[in-house]
C-alpha cells in the first residue's frame, strides 16, 4: 500500500466544530492562504483567530471528503488585529464577549493579549471594566495562558496536550515549574504519561541518568511492566536484572536508588521464605491487605445458632431437590465460615449449590447481593440464579473523585450493607479489585467466592483463586461428582478428560462435540466460515451474531481474532450501498456488527429503559445499532443498555465475531468455534484448551489437528505470575507454610 506524504499546513484557525477536553480531540476548520480545510488530531483546545503550523497527511472521509490528520502543532497567538479580535470574540477567556473584545483590540490593537497576560490593570481604561472584572479577566486569562504555555512546552518533546492538560488540571500554574524539578512527575498514575516519554524531558534538562528521580520512577516502570504480565511483584534477582538493563545504570547507582525508592515508600520488600521480592507500592498494599482482612474473617465466628442440616433437609423436601454430600457441605459451611470458596468444573453442581445457598440465606433473613468480576459473567449469573447481579465495580460504586482519579463509593468509610456477598467467576479477579471488595465488606458478612480453579486466570495482576486455595488456610469445597445428566454431554465429559490430562474423544460425533481435522489456515478458514454462515444457522438455527462464537487462541497471527474478524464479518454483514460505516485503525464497523468494548471506561455513560447510568467495561459485548454521519457517532446496544461512541472513541471498539480465549472468559454461548493453528506457542497449554472448551451451552466445534490438541492437553505449563499472597496470608493466620 502507498505511503502518504507528510505534509506541512500553515493558516489561522476559522472554526472549532468538536473538542473532546478529555483526550484533546478536535475538529477545526483551517483557514489557509488557498483554501478553507477541516483539520482532525490530538492537538487539544486551540481557539479561532489562533495562527498555527500543522504536521500531517491527508485522508478521506465517508461522508465529510478530505481532512488533514494533523499529528503535531506548532501553535502561535494571532498577530494581526483582526485575528486577535476574533480569538478574544471567541470567548476563550471567561468574562470577555464579542462586545467588549472589540473595545479592548480598539484601544491596544495589536499588543492586546501582551497586556491581557502582563499589564492587565491596564484593561480598567476601557469602558465596562471594573476593578473586580479585571481582576476575573486577569485569573481566566492566566489559566488559558498557562495551559497553552505548558503545552507548547511539552509539544516540543512530542508529548501529547491530553497529557498537558491533565498535568495542568493536577498543578495549575506551577505546572511547568513542577515538570522542570522532576520531569518523571509526568509518570504519576494521574497524568499516565510512559516513562520512556518523560526520559525526553529529563534528557533535555539534563537530569543524570543515576538521579533518585530518574531511578524511582524507573523502578515503577519496571514493576509497572511486571503487573501488566500478570506479576504483582519480581523475584529480587529479575527485578534487579531488568532494572539495570532498562534504565541502563552502575551497579552501585542501583543500590543507592533502591535504598532510595524503599525509603521513598515507591517499592516494598517481601522477605520470602525463598527469597526477597519486589513490590510497587500499591501492589504491596493490596496484598497485604488481603492477608490481613482474610485472616480477620477466618477468625471472625457467625452466629451458630442456625440449624444448617435441618435447614438442608427442609429446603429437599420442599424443591425435590437431592443434594449431593459435598453440596450439604459447602452449604454448611457457608453458613459457619466468614470466608470459603467453592470450587469445581463444568457439571457438577455449582449452580444448584448456589441456588439452595442463597434461597436458604434469604430465609434465614440475611441480605444477599451477587456479584461477577464482568457484564456478561454477571449477567449470566442473573439468568441462573433469578436474583440481580451486578459488576463487582458497579457494586461498589466506580466514580472519579475531585482529582478526577476513579475510586470506589464503598470502602472502609462506607461499607455494603449486606449479610453475604456471593462473587462468581472469581478466577477472572485481579489483585487490585479484590482488595477494593474486601476493603466495602463489614467483617461481619460472610464471603462466598466461587469459581473454577482450573480457568484462566485474571487479565489484571495476581493469581488470587490460586493464591488463595494455596494457602490452605480458606475452607475450600470442591464439587467433583459430575451429575447424570451433565454426563450425556460429550462437551462436559470433554472438559474433565482435558482438564486431567487426557485426550478428548474425537471421534465421537453422537453428541454436542465435532472434531475437524484441518492443517492449513486456508482449510481452516474456509471451514470456519461455512459453519459460521451457513451449516449451523441451517441445520441448528443459530443466529451467527447471538448464538455462535469463534474463539482464537490468539489475536495476532493468519487464524488470530484481528485477522478472522474481518472475514466473518464480510460472511454475515457485508458491505452494501447505503449502509453507513466508520473506521478506527484496524476495523470498520458497520450496522449490525458485533463489537466488543476493550478498555474500563467507568464514566461512559448508557440509556436503558429511560434509566441513565455509566460505565462500560472491557470484554462487554454488543451489536452497533446506528451509525450517524451528521454528528460523527456510532451507537451500540449492550444487552439493553444504548451506549454512543465518538469517532475518537472508536480505539475502544473491536470487532467480536472471533475472540480470544482471554475474552471469552465468563461467558457461555450457545455454540463455539473453536479454531486451532498448527505449532507450538506460548498460548498452547491446557488451562487455555480447558476454559475455551467450557465456553460453549450445547455445542461445540473445534477445527485443527489431533497432534495440536495433544500437545496442548500434555502441556501443563503456562505463564508463571510472580506473587506473595499465598505466603502473606499463612503468615496473618500463622498457618505453617503451604505444601508444595
Amino acid at each position: 500500500m502507498q505511503q502518504k506524504m507528510i505534509l506541512t499546513l500553515k493558516g489561522t484557525v476559522d472554526d472549532v466544530r468538536y473538542y473532546n477536553e478529555d483526550n484533546g480531540y478536535i475538529v477545526l476548520d483551517l483557514e489557509t492562504e488557498d483554501a478553507m480545510i477541516t483539520v482532525v488530531g490530538k492537538l487539544g483546545l486551540l481557539e479561532p483567530g489562533e495562527e498555527i503550523e500543522l504536521t500531517g497527511v491527508f485522508g478521506s472521509h465517508a461522508k465529510f471528503g478530505e481532512q488533514f490528520e494533523a499529528d503535531s502543532c506548532v501553535r502561535s497567538l494571532p498577530s494581526t488585529v483582526v485575528n486577535i479580535e476574533r480569538y478574544l470574540a471567541s470567548g476563550v477567556i471567561h468574562g470577555i464577549g464579542r462586545a467588549l473584545a472589540k473595545r479592548i483590540v480598539a484601544e491596544f490593537g495589536e499588543f492586546t493579549l501582551q497586556v491581557i497576560e502582563k499589564e492587565p490593570e491596564k484593561l480598567c481604561r476601557i469602558k465596562g471594566i471594573s476593578p473586580q472584572k479585571c481582576e476575573e479577566i486577569t485569573a481566566a486569562a492566566q489559566q488559558i495562558f498557562g495551559l497553552r504555555t505548558l503545552m507548547d512546552r511539552l509539544a516540543v518533546f512530542q508529548i501529547q496536550p491530553s497529557a498537558a492538560m491533565r498535568a495542568y488540571r493536577l498543578w495549575g500554574v506551577t505546572a511547568w515549574e513542577m515538570i522542570a524539578d522532576n520531569p518523571y512527575r509526568l509518570c504519576d498514575p494521574l497524568i499516565g504519561l510512559e516513562f520512556r516519554a518523560a526520559e525526553r524531558v529529563a534528557a533535555e534538562l539534563k537530569i543524570p541518568a543515576n538521579s533518585p528521580k530518574r531511578l524511582r520512577a524507573g523502578f515503577r516502570w519496571v514493576l509497572e511492566s511486571a503487573a501488566q504480565e500478570g506479576h504483582t511483584c519480581l523475584p529480587f534477582a529479575a527485578f534487579h536484572e531488568e532494572a539495570l538493563r532498562r534504565l541502563g545504570i552502575a551497579e552501585a547507582d542501583f543500590q543507592a536508588g533502591f535504598a532510595d525508592a524503599q525509603e521513598e515508600r515507591v517499592i516494598y520488600v517481601y522477605h520470602a521464605s525463598d527469597g526477597d521480592y519486589v513490590y510497587l507500592d500499591i501492589y504491596w498494599r493490596a496484598e497485604d491487605f488481603i492477608a490481613v482482612r482474610v485472616a480477620a474473617k477466618l477468625a471472625f465466628s457467625p452466629p451458630d445458632d442456625f440449624d444448617c442440616e435441618k435447614a438442608i433437609a427442609q429446603e429437599e423436601a420442599e424443591t425435590g431437590i437431592t443434594y449431593a454430600e459435598q453440596q450439604k457441605k459447602a452449604i454448611a459451611c457457608a453458613f459457619s465460615r466468614g470466608i470459603m470458596i467453592l470450587t469445581g468444573g463444568p457439571g457438577t453442581g455449582k449452580t444448584t449449590t448456589l441456588n439452595g445457598l442463597i434461597h436458604l440465606c434469604v430465609k434465614a433473613g440475611s441480605k444477599v447481593l451477587l456479584a461477577a468480576p464482568t457484564g456478561r459473567a454477571a449477567k449470566r449469573m442473573t439468568e441462573l440464579t433469578g436474583r440481580e447481579a451486578k459488576t463487582i465495580h458497579r457494586l461498589l460504586g466506580m466514580e472519579p473523585d475531585d482529582s478526577g482519579q476513579l475510586i470506589f463509593q464503598h470502602n472502609e468509610q462506607e461499607q455494603l450493607q449486606a449479610d453475604v456477598i456471593i462473587v462468581d467467576e472469581v478466577s477472572m479477579v485481579d489483585t487490585l479489585l479484590f482488595e477494593g471488595l474486601l476493603r466495602a465488606v463489614r467483617l461481619s458478612a460472610r464471603i462466598i467466592l466461587v469459581g473454577d480453579e482450573d480457568q484462566l486466570p485474571s487479565v489484571g495482576a495476581g493469581n488470587l483463586l490460586h493464591s488463595l486455595i494455596a494457602s490452605r488456610c480458606i475452607p475450600v469445597v470442591r464439587l467433583t461428582e459430575i451429575f447424570r445428566q451433565a454426563q450425556e454431554s460429550c462437551i462436559i465429559r470433554s472438559a474433565h478428560r482435558i482438564i486431567s490430562g487426557e485426550m478428548p474423544d474425537l471421534l465421537d460425533k453422537s453428541s454436542d462435540f465435532f472434531f475437524f481435522d484441518r492443517r492449513t489456515p486456508q482449510e481452516v478458514i474456509g471451514l470456519m466460515r461455512e459453519l459460521y454462515a451457513e451449516r449451523l444457522p441451517q441445520h441448528y438455527g443459530f443466529d451467527p451474531r447471538s448464538d455462535i462464537q469463534i474463539i482464537s487462541p490468539n489475536k495476532k497471527n493468519i487464524l488470530g481474532t484481528t485477522a478472522l474478524n474481518p472475514i466473518l464479518q464480510e460472511a454475515v454483514n457485508p458491505a452494501q450501498y447505503g449502509k453507513m460505516i466508520m473506521k478506527n485503525l484496524v476495523y470498520t464497523f458497520r450496522e449490525g456488527d458485533k463489537v466488543m468494548q476493550i478498555q474500563n471506561q467507568y464514566e461512559m455513560e448508557w440509556t436503558k429503559d429511560g434509566e441513565r447510568g455509566a460505565g462500560i467495561f472491557n470484554g462487554d459485548m454488543g451489536t452497533v445499532t446506528a451509525i450517524d454521519k451528521s454528528t460523527n457517532t456510532l451507537k451500540v446496544d449492550f444487552d439493553g443498555r444504548s451506549v454512543t461512541y465518538r469517532a475518537d472513541q472508536l480505539d475502544q471498539l473491536e470487532l467480536a465475531y472471533a475472540v480470544t480465549v482471554h475474552k471469552s472468559q465468563g461467558s457461555e454461548f450457545e455454540a463455539v468455534i473453536l479454531v486451532l493453528p498448527e505449532g507450538a506457542d506460548r498460548l498452547c497449554y491446557r488451562s487455555l484448551l480447558y476454559t475455551a472448551v467450557t465456553r460453549a451451552k450445547k455445542l461445540l466445534i473445534i477445527i485443527g489437528s489431533p497432534a495440536k490438541i495433544h500437545y496442548m492437553v500434555s502441556n501443563q505449563e503456562s505463564t508463571v505470575r510472580y506473587s506473595c499472597l499465598t505466603e502473606m496470608i499463612c503468615a496473618e493466620t500463622g498457618h505453617r507454610e503451604p505444601e508444595a
